[in-house]
C-alpha cells in the first residue's frame, strides 16, 4: 500500500500533466497503482486487523450487562462474567466499552429550532461577594442558553426580584443578538408561580413579542441544557477565582465566556 504521501504526489504530478508511465517510473511503483491512486478520492488508510486478547471472550457479555446496566461497576461486571484476569485490565476495556451504552441525556431528546427558545435558570455560585456595605452575600447569576445554538450569556444580580430579573434577562438577551420566541424558566418566584406570572412579567414578554413558559415541576427534559451549563460554572469557572466586587465577578465570566 503506498503511502498518504505518495498518493497526493502521484495526483499532484498528474494533474500537472505528467503522463502516468513516467510517474511510475519516478516512484518507482507500478502503473496499476498509479490507476488506482486516481481513481481512489480518499487517502488510503491502513487498518490494523482486531488482535485478540483475553478480554475478547468476555466483550460480548459485557456489553449486553451495559445495556441493561450502563452505570454498573466495572468490579461487579467482572464477577458476573466469571472475569479471572486483572482488574485492571478489565476496567480499562470497561471503560472504553460504558461510552457507547450510557443512555441518552434527557435535554438532548428534544430537538430545538433556531430563534424558538431560550433557557433560563439562576445560578449561585458557592462564594460570597463583597457589597458596598462592607457586608458579603450569596448572589445569583442570571444564566440564558440559546436552545439550538447553545450560545451562553451570564450575569450576576444584586437580588432574583422581578425587577433585577427582568432588568437582566434584557441585557442577556441583546447579547443573544434576537428575541427567542419563548423563554422558558421554571418556577422561579420572581417570575411566576402556580400558573400566574409575577407583576411586569407579561408586561415586559409583550413588549419584546416574546412569550415566558414556565415549566411543571419535575420537569428536567424541557431546562436541561441550562442547568448543565451551571454545573459547566461550577467545575470549570469558579475554581481558584476570587472576586472583589459583582461587577468584578461578571467581568471574569464574560472574558471566560468569551474565550470558551
Amino acid at each position: 500500500m503506498i503511502s498518504v504521501e505518495d498518493w497526493a504526489l502521484i495526483r499532484r504530478l498528474v494533474a500537472d500533466g505528467v503522463p502516468r508511465r513516467q510517474v511510475a517510473r519516478q516512484l518507482r511503483i507500478g502503473r496499476s497503482t498509479v490507476d488506482r491512486a486516481l481513481a481512489s478520492e480518499r487517502p488510503p488508510k491502513y487498518e490494523r486487523p482486531p488482535v485478540e486478547t483475553s478480554f475478547t471472550p468476555f466483550e460480548a457479555r459485557v456489553r449486553a450487562l451495559l445495556v441493561e446496566h450502563p452505570s454498573m461497576p466495572a468490579t461487579v461486571i467482572a464477577e458476573r462474567v466469571e472475569w479471572c484476569g486483572s482488574i485492571t485490565w478489565f476496567r480499562e476495556n470497561v471503560k472504553r466499552l460504558r461510552p457507547e451504552h450510557r443512555p441518552v441525556d434527557p435535554a438532548d431528546r428534544l430537538s430545538w429550532a433556531a430563534g424558538d427558545a431560550a433557557q433560563c435558570d439562576l445560578w449561585f455560585p458557592p462564594r460570597r461577594i463583597p457589597l458596598e456595605d462592607g457586608t458579603t452575600a450569596l448572589l445569583p447569576v442570571l444564566v440564558i442558553v440559546a436552545a439550538h445554538s447553545r450560545f451562553v450569556t451570564a450575569r450576576m444580580l444584586p437580588t432574583r426580584k422581578t425587577e433585577d430579573l427582568l432588568l437582566g434577562s434584557w441585557e442577556l438577551i441583546q447579547q443573544l443578538g434576537a428575541v427567542p420566541r419563548r423563554l422558558i424558566w421554571d418556577n422561579e418566584s420572581g417570575i411566576g408561580q402556580r400558573g400566574r406570572l409575577a407583576q411586569g412579567v407579561a408586561a415586559f414578554a409583550g413588549t419584546l413579542a416574546t412569550k415566558v413558559v414556565q415549566l411543571k415541576p419535575f420537569d428536567p427534559e424541557s431546562k436541561g441544557i441550562v442547568e448543565r451549563r451551571n454545573g459547566w460554572f461550577e467545575t470549570s469557572f469558579m475554581p481558584g477565582r476570587t472576586f472583589t466586587s459583582s461587577a468584578d465577578f461578571n467581568a471574569q465570566l464574560q472574558g471566560w465566556l468569551d474565550k470558551a
